[in-house]
């Protein structure tokens, strides 16, 4: 690479830039709306910034470019990736261009673990970095998450985690891991892909480049991607509740290399905490990276992140959980899945998806909230399975979750779609949510 564009320019874009500079790369920078914090990085990197509201000014952006480095939010179809395709601009992504660099260090490259999947990928590579840690490794865990691989490859780490997303593996061209896994897949951001097939493929670049010495982790019995895991040429584990090389036997998880830990000691039991600490489990034995005797340990200390089923509260007999990180129906599913009775405040801004599979457990939901921009989409989904009640803010939707709640319901803000209408992302909604529950919860507990 001699001169590159790089789009968009938020965390991803902006970590790009300067891993790119610091090596004495040319780069050019653009975002669609160009603010004083992309103009002042462009003074600190020496680098021209370009508008591209116009389609010369987007040929002019790209002049002289020989790849263009998108941020992960930019879909294929945005005119700048498609000017670059009509030019024959190579494109890629930073989880590609990270690893091309760490090939190439001195001293060796260091190990590199991925996890991709629809959903769970952020908490299984929180596992995986946990299980590492343990051992005393400096774990790096980047891509999808709040550091860029691109912006960590200069850090002290012994070893990398990388979140990889659809989009970021969408332009991969050689990016590899000596050990990932796949975790599930279902329909999700068809906004950005033009279809399932296009998700689908992207995901499959996991293991594009895969070796015969590689592990791929995969979920027992899915037919979507097990032909992928065996026509990869890496060596193939499974992982699910039953009949996988790691699942569940008589209250133990398992592995081929023996026990790890009871289900009981779990540091939480839902399905798809089983599922994901099984899956991070198989990463790092199956490489022989970590010992069977510390997976267990640290599998009952590891803690979740925020806004992931998380527990906030618990008054009169009901239990209030923020999920605000559901951003799909199959993810809101999952959430539904782990209780045996539920309030339902799900909606926001859908991304093109079928939100019916989110009524699908119909013995389960004692009632739904609707929220958000497509709250009659959910109000239609739910239509006839149980009470629903259309909720105008969020302090709305918690009190209308709370006079739908009995003793022994559970309250579970899982939206099945973005926040990008009433917030600015899931982060904020959760807050938000949560919020207003311990502010209702204190109320009512001041006037008993």
């Amino acid at each position: 690479m001699k001169k590159v564009a790089v789009f968009g320019l938020a965390l991803t874009g902006t970590a790009v830039a300067r891993a790119l500079v610091a090596r004495g790369i040319t780069v050019v920078l653009s975002d669609d709306r160009i603010n004083d914090d992309h103009r002042s990085l462009a003074r600190e990197l020496s680098s021209p910034i370009r508008e591209v509201d116009t389609a010369e000014a987007i040929n002019s952006f790209l002049e002289g470019v020989d790849t263009l480095l998108p941020a992960p939010g930019v879909p294929p179809h945005h005119p700048v990736i498609r000017a670059a395709e009509d030019l024959s601009i190579e494109i890629r992504t930073e989880i590609d261009v990270a690893y091309e660099w760490e090939q190439a260090r001195v001293g060796g490259p260091r190990p590199i673990l991925g996890v991709t999947g629809t959903d769970g990928k952020t908490t299984t590579t929180m596992i995986v970095a946990h299980l590492l840690r343990s051992t005393g490794l400096a774990v790096g865990e980047v891509g999808n998450t709040d550091l860029p691989f691109m912006g960590e490859i200069d850090a002290p780490h012994d070893i990398f985690v990388v979140e990889c997303s659809s989009f970021r593996l969408q332009y991969t061209t050689v990016f590899r891991c000596e050990s990932s896994v796949w975790l599930n897949i279902a329909p999700d951001h068809l906004d950005w892909h033009p279809n399932i097939t296009h998700y689908t493929n992207a995901k499959a670049r996991l293991w594009a480049h895969a070796r015969s010495t590689d592990i791929a982790v995969m979920p027992a019995g899915n037919e979507t991607i097990t032909p992928y895991a065996l026509q990869s040429g890496a060596r193939a584990i499974t992982f699910g509740i039953s009949d996988a090389d790691y699942c569940v036997r008589d209250g133990w998880l398992v592995s081929p290399h023996g026990a790890l830990i009871e289900v009981s000691k779990l540091w939480r039991s839902m399905p798809h905490d089983i599922t994901n600490s099984l899956a991070a489990a198989a990463m790092v034995l199956e490489a022989g990276l970590v010992d069977v005797a510390s997976v267990g340990e640290s599998l009952a200390t590891f803690t979740s992140a925020h806004h992931r089923i998380e527990f906030i509260a618990e008054r009169n007999g009901t239990s209030w959980y923020n999920d605000s990180k559901a951003t799909s129906p199959h993810a809101a599913l999952t959430a539904i899945r782990a209780f045996d009775r539920l309030v339902l405040i799900a909606g926001g801004r859908n991304k093109g998806l079928d939100l019916g599979q989110m009524a699908t457990e119909p013995h389960r939901m004692a009632g739904v909230v609707a929220i958000g921009d497509d709250a009659a989409l959910i109000a239609q989904a739910f239509n006839g399975v149980c009470p629903v009640v259309t909720a105008s803010s969020m302090s709305e939707a918690v009190d209308a979750a709370n006079n739908l709640a009995s003793p022994g319901t559970h309250v579970v803000l899982s939206p099945g779609c973005t926040s990008y209408d009433w917030y600015r992302n899931y982060n904020e909604r959760g807050e938000d949510f949560t919020r207003l529950v311990h502010e209702l919860l204190t109320d009512k507990e001041s006037a008993s």
